[in-house]
């Protein structure tokens, strides 16, 4: 195999000879034949054109293909890469076992690239705050305390996330989940949230933060008629907003009831009395997403207390357990309780209102039509809370509910 320098040698020689036409003086350990590249001359100062680079890039790639990679790492270990087919290679070969015996110390972590926490000078596009950057729907089992007592320890999804100023290139998002660990084991109130919120703020040197806590909290409910008992599930979200120094605390609850259209059982009634015709009203699942804002200076409220003001407003809530005089009670009481979708809203807003513990608030309603092929929606609002010009395009989308 011909030595690559002695054959970049022979390429450069045939290229380039002095200024006078000579050839280039051969030193005493060349070969014979060869010219000796060691040789210093002003003509090897100058830049080489791109025919010179293309031939020592081919001769490069012929030698790299024909001998060992060992060969190839004694003369450069990058030149693997100009193999075809190896161009990301890493020659020499990385190790592939798990190095279980490794540990870290505090010189190697510091010595780890950490470019989410690095200069704002690494920032990508336009340095402008972010309201809210963190992490969502990482899960762990929580308690959460009941109205009568106890608690029950349920799986929870929490958001957690911070402001972001225009000059920081971004945040240690793990260090939210590590706040939750931490606290993973209280049960879980409004002053636990605060005090998480509190952590991760701190950690993070953030002026703005929300957390949002996410599950489904069940309740056993009695049947209409038949005495039976069985476990209806509410989603619930817990919500704490700090924004420019002011804490909100939010809860939301999603309400599954039926719907009879009031048109539609009027005009059914008017077929039987005037035809003898035989006629059913439509009715259908309907959802309500209730949001209260809670006031710090009043007593608890409890899910079940938002659960049962839902339930007052509109008594229709669908069914766990069912049998025959149960089923022919729920047609009875939705036969003395039809509401439109708008009729839902301000039923909702009048129990909402009458309670001293609930500032501001929201209720968007859906109800989803067995007559038409669309939606029947209705949005409401209570102070600057909740109060928006746009609404996310999907809402009403999230509003439906498979059982």
């Amino acid at each position: 195999m011909t030595d690559p320098r002695a054959e970049l040698a022979r390429i450069y020689y045939e290229n380039h000879r002095n200024a006078d036409g000579s050839p280039y003086v051969k030193g005493a350990n060349a070969a014979e034949g060869d010219r000796d590249m060691t040789i210093h001359t002003p003509i090897f100062d100058r830049e080489p054109t791109r025919d010179e680079a293309e031939a020592a890039l081919a001769l490069l790639r012929r030698w790299a293909g024909e001998v060992t990679p060992e060969e190839v790492s004694l003369l450069d270990p990058l030149v693997s890469r100009l193999i075809p087919g190896q161009e990301v290679s890493n020659y020499p070969a990385l190790a592939r076992a798990y190095p279980d015996a490794f540990e870290v110390d505090e010189a190697y972590k510091a010595s780890m690239p950490d470019l989410q926490n690095g200069p704002s000078s690494l920032i990508k596009g336009s340095k402008q705050q972010i309201q809210h950057v963190g992490i969502s729907n990482f899960r762990l089992p929580i308690r959460f305390q009941k109205r009568g007592g106890g608690d029950l320890q349920l799986e929870t999804s929490v958001t957690g996330t911070v402001s972001l100023e225009a000059e920081k290139k971004g945040i240690n998002m793990s260090r939210i989940m590590r706040t939750f660990y931490k606290r993973a084991e209280e049960t879980f109130s409004f002053e636990v949230i605060e005090r998480a919120l509190d952590a991760y703020k701190t950690d993070l040197e953030s002026f703005d933060a929300r957390i949002q806590m996410r599950f489904s909290f069940p309740m056993k409910v009695e049947s209409l008629r038949s005495g039976l008992f069985g476990y209806q599930y509410y989603d619930i979200a817990l919500e704490l907003v700090e924004q420019e120094g002011v804490r909100r605390k939010i809860v939301h609850l999603d309400y599954v009831y039926s719907s009879t259209c009031p048109c539609s059982l009027e005009l059914s009634e008017h077929a039987r009395q005037f035809r003898g015709q035989l006629a059913t009203p439509h009715s259908q699942r309907s959802v309500a997403r209730i949001s209260v804002e809670v006031k710090d200076d009043e007593d608890c409220l409890w899910f079940e207390d938002i659960i049962d003001m839902a339930r007052m407003a509109v008594p229709t809530e669908t069914q766990v357990m069912v049998k025959r005089e149960d089923e022919q009670a729920f047609a009875e009481l939705n036969a003395a309780n039809p509401i439109f979708v708008e009729d839902a809203a301000r039923l909702f807003c009048a129990q909402l209102k009458a309670d001293p513990r609930v500032g501001d608030f929201r209720v968007v309603a859906s109800h989803q039509e067995s007559l038409h092929s669309h939606d029947a929606v209705s949005v409401m609002t209570e102070g600057p809370t909740f109060a928006s010009a746009s609404i996310d395009p999907r809402l009403f989308q999230t509003l439906f509910h498979v059982g």
